[in-house]
């Protein structure tokens, strides 16, 4: 996954990329398998509250895994994939670390957005341009079911943020949303976008669900030696840069095949 200098340029420039044919069918089809699992399972929560932050929405859902690492084989492997890494390391430099992953699924018909706001305004790093989001369409994302909205060279702006009244636990800014651009791509596209691009996801008004898969790394060389808490229940691997051993100190196993073999496995329980 070799990036040209065309595409690095833009993202510096206007703060995200879209690559439509990042993954494979077969690829795509092993990350539904393994939401569907995950739904099974009950790990999926509704995190839309009915506008006082708190009470459960009965007419909204916006369900969340996050992290997904402790419970997916599949997810904890997608950031080792070698296709990611490469992609990763030419936008923001090295060392890169894995710095979150997580997913929103949207259902049909009442499936409600995630507000404006800038990942930035969360992690707190110093150069909104050494982060970046991997959001993956895990299907196709159209305007009509709600696909992510940014707006270019937003991350040079730090918008004030406040709670979002209709999420349990997100934050929100209020941007100028004539400036908004939507993201439309097909299942197993990608879009990257910087730490301080402003971004939100709409409500999903088609009769299917949509899903989107985001992992978040950041250049390990602008973070604090503190930066992460101890009681973090997300794993943060080095992924490049000479801290990087593939996951083996953070996993316990190497993890340099481990999305080929997740994929295969993924689609070998449905078959």
């Amino acid at each position: 996954m070799n990036l040209d200098s065309n595409q690095i340029a833009r993202f510096h420039e206007t703060g995200y990329i879209t690559l439509p044919e990042f993954y494979s069918a077969q690829e795509v089809a092993a990350m539904r398998a393994e939401l569907e699992r995950l739904k099974r399972a009950g790990k999926l929560r509704n995190v839309a509250t009915e506008g006082d932050g708190k009470t459960p929405s009965h007419t909204m859902v916006n369900l969340q895994l996050c992290p997904m690492s402790p419970h997916s084989p599949l997810f904890r492997a997608m950031p080792f994939d070698p296709k990611v890494i490469a992609a990763v390391r030419q936008l923001i430099g090295d060392p890169v670390v894995l710095h979150l992953d997580q997913v929103f699924l949207k259902p049909g018909r009442h499936g409600s957005g995630t507000a404006w706001h800038q990942d930035n305004a969360y992690f707190r790093i110093a150069d909104p341009l050494k982060g970046t989001a991997m959001w993956v369409a895990v299907h196709d994302a159209t305007v009509a079911n709600g696909t992510l909205h940014l707006i270019p060279g937003s991350f040079r702006i730090e918008y004030a943020h406040s709670r979002d009244p209709y999420s349990d636990h997100h934050i929100r800014c209020y941007p100028d949303e004539t400036q908004a651009v939507p993201i439309k791509l097909p299942a197993g596209g990608v879009a990257f976008f910087a730490y301080g691009t402003v971004h939100c996801t709409q409500a999903n008004s088609t009769d299917h669900e949509r899903a989107g898969v985001a992992l978040h790394f950041v250049n390990g060389d602008v973070l604090p030696p503190d930066y992460f808490r101890p009681d973090d229940l997300m794993r943060h691997p080095f992924l490049t840069g000479p801290q990087a051993d593939d996951g083996l100190s953070t996993y316990g196993e190497c993890m340099t095949s481990a999305w080929t073999r997740e994929v295969h496995n993924a689609l070998t329980v449905t078959s």
